[in-house]
């Protein structure tokens, strides 16, 4: 199928955008990668009025180090950001997810922004930015405001943004010394979204204590959810075998999955629960997994 008519902008400042979508409200829709809203375009699931082409405006499309961490603005593409040398140092969880996102070619145009508004619940970035505690800022012809990740994604295909707002980008502070990062997902084929997906932050003081944690999964609710109890047990744990073990029985006991056609509901149950303990695991070894997805043989 192909897209409905509508009508093409291709503005070259952030005032216009934003006045454009003041003027259309839920009959706009922003195009920055294409890589989720174009295949709603053509199967005719979204079929906006207007159709605002973001590409234009100067100066968002590269990565930023700040005086506390990372801003990625609207236009950065997913593919530089897992190239970069800086930034696998600094967020290696962020940079091993990326490499778990469709395809190059995907990543080549994808937009991390862009990933983000479109919450999927399936996808990575979303969960991982829940992980790192990011802050997303917000655009309108009203002003701006800051929205954590926590609160960003609301339901299925939906987030805290307004019908005129706009999502400028997403800041990350960096993590704290003694900070051990992981992600792993688990998917049936390369290139297909995940059936599950955990991505986990751990701070440990000097002697491998856990300090705080992080836990979050993907691909099993309508957003990325916290997996607060398992959270709770490894907190004031060395992460040994046994507190893996408990934590990965909290998940199975926190969690309620839902089922579609190409997983029951007991198997993402089984399967985050597992997820979540190799993610414990490799924290506990200090690893930053590297390969993060597993296939079905």
């Amino acid at each position: 199928m192909k897209p409905g008519r509508f009508a093409y902008h291709a503005p070259r400042s952030t005032a216009d955008v934003l006045d454009l979508l003041a003027d259309h409200g839920g009959e706009a829709k922003v195009l920055a990668g294409g890589q989720s809203l174009m295949p709603l375009l053509n199967f005719r699931m979204a079929a906006p009025e207007h159709l605002v082409d973001i590409n234009r405006l100067p100066g968002l499309d590269q990565p930023v180090r700040t005086d506390t961490g990372w801003h990625i603005p609207a236009l950065v593409r997913q593919r530089v950001v897992e190239r970069s040398a800086e930034l696998a140092a600094d967020l290696p969880l962020l940079c091993t997810a990326l490499t778990q996102v469709a395809h190059p070619q995907i990543r080549n145009r994808g937009t991390v922004c862009g990933s983000l508004a479109h919450a999927d619940p399936a996808a990575e970035l979303p969960a991982v930015m829940t992980a790192l505690g990011a802050h997303l800022h917000i655009a309108s012809r009203r002003g701006e405001r800051m929205v954590p990740a926590d609160d960003f994604f609301v339901f299925h295909l939906t987030t805290a943004l307004e019908e005129d707002e706009m999502l400028m980008g997403v800041s990350i502070d960096d993590l704290a010394p003694g900070t051990a990062t992981a992600f792993r997902e688990f998917a049936a084929r390369h290139g297909d979204f995940a059936l599950a997906g955990v991505a986990g932050v751990a701070a440990r003081d000097d002697d491998g204590t856990v300090t705080a944690c992080r836990l979050v999964a993907a691909g099993i609710g309508a957003t990325p959810q916290r997996l607060t109890a398992a959270e709770q047990v490894v907190i004031g744990s060395r992460l040994e075998p046994r507190a893996l073990a408990s934590a990965e029985r909290a998940v199975r006991q926190e969690v309620e999955p839902t089922g579609d056609v190409h997983a029951p509901a007991e198997y993402r149950r089984d399967l985050v629960a597992a997820l979540a303990r190799q993610v414990l695991s490799d924290i506990s070894h200090g690893e930053q997994n590297r390969e993060g997805r597993s296939h079905a043989a």
